[in-house]
């Protein structure tokens, strides 16, 4: 009969077959009331599953990442559950667990209303109140096609013909009645939920995210462990909502989007302002740390990308175009096998080694056109790509530059608070071991030496070697994952890089692949979001406009404007015919840091009244002495 070995090393013996309950039952009594979900040999299983063998066996509560997430997953059943009770006919597809909530999609001729979402989430607390229980059983590929047709889900019954004939097929029950295809696991019965949930919004999604498929509707939920955290949650959605970059893109005149080229931007000379911006403070950093940068074609012919494993791996989502001659080419998915290709360019030694290329490239991706979202999931985007190109021995010492160097800039751009994800070799690899074991340790050594919150996530690296990760926390407490630094030990030999050694033989070398932003386009998204649109006024896309009283100190606005544009700070002065509250109004709007009133105190003392973005207080200053403060402030903190 099975000896159960919890976490701690304890092993607890068992004269028949035991649950998870009983497991908890054995342990105290306030465990069995907290528990939620186990896993047994490191696999999520219910806390009714019976184990039959010897185990290690965990029990998870909702202070645990696992059981809030079992607790979503449930909230989620249970509020398709009410729609299909509430409104008969509607069909369910998927409702899976996403960030901080989940969603279910649903097939219903009518649309959902603001009112039908409350009278879903009342009909939820009901079915928890209730307590209704959960039962698993495994069900045969046949039966279940025909049962879900039989009943009118044709979607489910399309989703079991899809699975692989080796796939279990499971099916839970809540309650008596209602059920669901699901590979689980699940809670133990709807009132182990709780009621610190909401039903959050509907939109429209594609069946399976295929534009060509039908469009079903989708309701998000959020569902946590305790009232408190689900009043700081939606406090926090409200906040994103004032924040969104859709919205303050427009307002600030950045970018806009077009059905013509879908998940591409449309820059405004603002909006293109503020990228340069952000190019040219990366490209002197990058200069002063030893990069040369370089560019490389758009387009290049399959060969290249079947040879790099790209097309084998990547292939269904990139552009491809067939010339007149029958050449198949490929829009650039992203600027690794370009950079190899510019290192192959002439004999390397070892004293070359490290050599560091950058590459600001444009690459382009096919996401499902349900995917796209503003400027933080597009199909055409910018990468701050580098590739460095060293020996096993300069693995760690490069790495160290590499943390360091990203780490200064998001401090630059005011992201202190960074948290760092550990990826290490994953099942499936290649390269030999002592290889891996040098890459890891440099890689773990660099994360280790910025004493910076970091977690590990084992088995997650590359098939080609291992990775970290850079997560930013932005104003509002959201996580952003933006930078990479990732350690190739495939692509380099695919390619045919080599570098003459010490002793005259031929070697591969180690290639670092690295991002800062990750995507230009979304890092700037993601630095709208965290300033409110009220940007660092080194970064501001436009920095100051010069505005007259009136009309008659027009003359005097135009030279302070073009004093100011002479320093090379970002400047217009407004000459249209309307008052000044009505420009004060429009221009704080767009979000201007800086505005400076000119009327006749200004002209008279050749000084300029200071007018700061959410700064009601004015200052007055000699025209001089702003022009040396804010030379000095309109520069990177770095440069």
């Amino acid at each position: 009969m099975p000896n159960i070995t919890l976490p701690d090393g304890k092993i607890i013996n068992f004269d028949k077959v035991v649950t998870g309950i009983d497991i908890c039952e054995k342990i105290s009594k306030s465990l069995t009331k907290n528990a939620l979900i186990m896993s047994v040999n490191g696999e999520l299983k219910d806390l009714y599953f019976n184990i039959e063998e010897d185990s290690s066996v965990k029990i998870f509560t909702s202070k645990d990442p696992e059981g809030l997430e079992v607790i979503r997953h449930d909230c989620a059943h249970i509020m398709a559950m009410a729609v299909q009770e509430l409104y008969p006919g509607t069909q369910v597809t998927i409702g899976p667990v996403i960030e901080n909530g989940f969603y279910y999609d649903f097939a219903r001729k009518e649309p959902f209303t603001s009112e039908d979402l409350k009278k879903i989430e009342k009909r939820m607390s009901e079915i928890i109140d209730k307590d209704v229980k959960t039962r698993r059983e495994v069900w045969e590929r046949s039966k279940a096609i025909s049962h879900f047709k039989k009943i009118g889900e044709k979607y489910k019954a399309e989703i079991i013909e899809s699975i692989p004939d080796n796939e279990e097929l499971t099916v839970y029950h809540h309650g008596d009645t209602w059920h669901d295809l699901c590979r689980g696991p699940h809670l133990i019965s709807s009132g182990k939920i709780g009621k610190a949930f909401k039903l959050l919004k509907v939109s429209g999604a594609y069946w399976r995210g295929d534009s060509n498929n039908e469009m079903l509707q989708r309701i998000y939920g959020t569902s946590w462990t305790s009232q408190k955290e689900l009043d700081e949650y939606l406090k926090r959605i409200e906040e994103a909502e004032k924040r969104d970059h859709r919205k303050l893109g427009k307002e600030m005149d950045l970018f806009h989007f077009r059905e013509e080229s879908p998940g591409s931007v449309f820059w405004h000379e603002r909006g293109w302002s503020l990228f340069q911006k952000l190019i040219d403070y990366m490209r002197l950093r990058q200069k002063k740390a030893g990069y040369k940068e370089i560019n490389t074609p758009e387009i290049l012919d399959r060969s290249l990308w079947e040879k790099s494993g790209h097309w084998e791996k990547f292939g269904e989502h990139m552009y491809t175009s067939t010339t007149p001659d029958e050449k198949i080419f490929a829009i650039k998915p992203m600027n690794c096998p370009g950079c190899v290709q510019v290192f192959n360019q002439g004999l390397k030694s070892y004293r070359d080694l490290p050599l560091k290329m950058s590459e600001f490239g444009k690459v382009h991706r096919y996401e499902p056109s349900g995917a796209l979202h503003g400027l933080m999931r597009v199909r055409a985007f910018t990468q701050d790509d580098a590739h460095i190109f060293c020996t096993e021995d300069q693995i760690t010492k490069e790495s160290l530059e590499v943390t360091n160097l990203i780490l200064d800039i998001y401090k630059d751009l005011g992201f202190s608070n960074v948290i760092l994800k550990y990826s290490d070799r994953p099942e499936v690899r290649v390269g030999e071991d002592k290889v891996w074991d040098k890459s890891e340790a440099a890689l773990l050594e660099a994360v280790k030496a910025t004493k910076l919150e970091y977690s590990i996530n084992k088995g997650e690296g590359a098939f080609y070697g291992p990775k970290i990760e850079f997560v930013l926390r932005d104003a509002i407490g959201r996580d952003w994952q933006c930078g990479t630094l990732q350690v190739d030990l495939n692509l380099p030999e695919r390619l045919g890089a080599s570098y003459v050694a010490k002793d005259g033989s031929k070697k591969v070398p180690v290639m670092l692949h690295r991002a800062l932003f990750g995507s230009l386009e979304r890092f700037i998204g993601i630095l709208i979001e965290n300033y409110a649109g009220k940007l660092p006024f080194w970064i501001s896309p436009l920095q100051i406009v010069v505005i007259p009283v009136s009309d008659e100190f027009d003359d005097y606005a135009k030279k302070v404007f073009e004093k100011i544009n002479n320093t090379g700070i970002n400047c217009i002065v407004d000459l249209k015919n309307h008052n000044l509250n009505y420009k004060i109004r429009e221009h704080s709007l767009s979000k201007i840091p800086v505005l400076l009133i000119c009327g006749k105190k200004e002209v008279d003392s050749n000084s300029v009244t200071i007018r700061k973005l959410d700064n009601n207080k004015q200052e007055n200053m000699k025209l001089d002495k702003f022009l040396e403060q804010y030379t000095a402030l309109s520069k990177a903190p770095s440069n």
